[in-house]
């Protein structure tokens, strides 16, 4: 696997950070995740697969154990607040001296708060970057889109990008280095293309009024028969001949900028199941595809050939790995149990040279946690 041999330190916390170490492992390194003692981790479904340990990090003792995880690691996730670890003892400055070949990830900024990372960027003041305020439907407030720019594209992936970039380096200088993965800018960075073509036709107009946001009846969504709905995106005009002869209607009764087209489409698409639908439209050039449920996506016939999907323990369909690598693919490790918070405690302190003394004691004064089916 392509990350075969880096360690990874995950400090445990919410989305970008399990995210970005969860696709870290997928490509196939070791990530060891730093949870605090008594943490309810059940809300971390991205865990799987992922070396546990439970520190006290309020404790000199357990600050010492976090810097000798990091003395013999490639990379450190820190998803803390700005200052946080500096308190502990435990920022750059401490543990770059300790490893110089560290790659310290930050991942910062407003990243608890999905909703603002996006609604702000960075300027002199407030920070805004104004996504959130292209989302939507025209004379509605602003749609939520989930947690998934700012946390997970702004945040975790950004931040597994930077970490390979500075590996990469590494092999170069031999030097580790700091990476600020802002999750305000990197949700600005992430809607790069939509920034820099403001003044293309396409853009321009308030949210919801234009060619990519629903403005446009050739680019939109529609309800079906069976309350169900399918997504067009037939923005070439050979595109949309193709998909008005699937609808059984032609140019002249409405030509691709027609302003009546988004009514014609809305009655049209009620005639038919999405299932009828999709049978009219399988194998053309339309551009029309059915919106599917996590269930239908992960049943459907070209995601089941290609295993788009796996299973996870509670039988819920999980995303596999991507990019696909062609000699050392990643695997997604979502079909493994997740483990409990203190699950590798006692090999990951005997791997750190701590005796099994050293290590009872360290259980018995609430340092680390010894989970109970551990064996010394």
């Amino acid at each position: 696997m392509a990350l075969k041999g880096v360690k990874v330190v995950e400090l445990g916390g919410l989305a970008p950070g399990p995210y970005c170490g969860m696709i870290l492992a997928d490509f196939g390194a070791t990530v060891t995740r730093i949870s605090k003692i008594g943490d309810r981790i059940d809300s971390d479904s991205l865990a799987n697969g992922k070396k546990m340990i439970a520190i006290n990090l309020k404790s000199p003792k357990g600050v010492e154990v976090v810097r000798k995880l990091c003395k013999k690691s490639d990379v450190l996730i820190d998803p803390f607040r700005a200052g946080v670890m500096e308190k502990l003892s435990l920022g750059p400055n401490v543990l770059l001296e300790d490893n110089k070949k560290l790659i310290y990830a930050r991942l910062t900024g407003f990243g608890k708060y999905d909703l603002l990372s996006i609604a702000y960027s960075r300027e002199l003041k407030p920070p805004y970057c104004r996504l959130l305020s292209l989302l939507g439907r025209s004379n509605e407030k602003p749609a939520l889109p989930a947690n998934l720019i700012a946390d997970f594209g702004g945040g975790g992936l950004m931040c597994a990008l930077g970490i390979l970039a500075a590996l990469y380096e590494r092999t170069f200088s031999g030097q580790g280095q700091v990476i600020d993965a802002n999750m305000v800018e990197g949700s600005a960075y992430l809607g790069s293309w939509i920034y820099r073509t403001q003044n293309m036709p396409f853009w321009g107009q308030s949210r919801g009024q234009n060619m990519l946001d629903g403005g446009v009846h050739f680019y939109d969504t529609y309800k079906t028969k069976d309350n169900k709905y399918m997504a067009v995106g037939a923005i070439e005009p050979h595109f949309y001949a193709i998909l008005l002869k699937g609808l059984g209607l032609s140019e002249e009764t409405v030509s691709q900028w027609d302003d009546a087209g988004k009514e014609i489409f809305t009655q049209k698409f009620l005639e038919k199941t999405q299932e009828e639908w999709c049978r009219v439209f399988d194998g053309t050039d339309a551009c029309v595809t059915p919106v599917l449920s996590i269930e239908e996506a992960a049943n459907h016939p070209h995601n089941a050939k290609r295993n788009t999907f796996v299973k996870t323990i509670d039988n819920i369909p999980a995303p596999n790995a991507a990019p696909r690598l062609s000699r050392t693919p990643a695997v997604t490790l979502a079909s493994q149990t997740l483990p409990s918070r203190a699950k590798d405690t006692v090999d990951i302190l005997k791997a750190l040279e701590y005796s099994t003394k050293d290590i009872q004691q360290m259980g018995d004064d609430g340092i680390v946690e010894i989970h109970q089916q551990s064996k010394f």
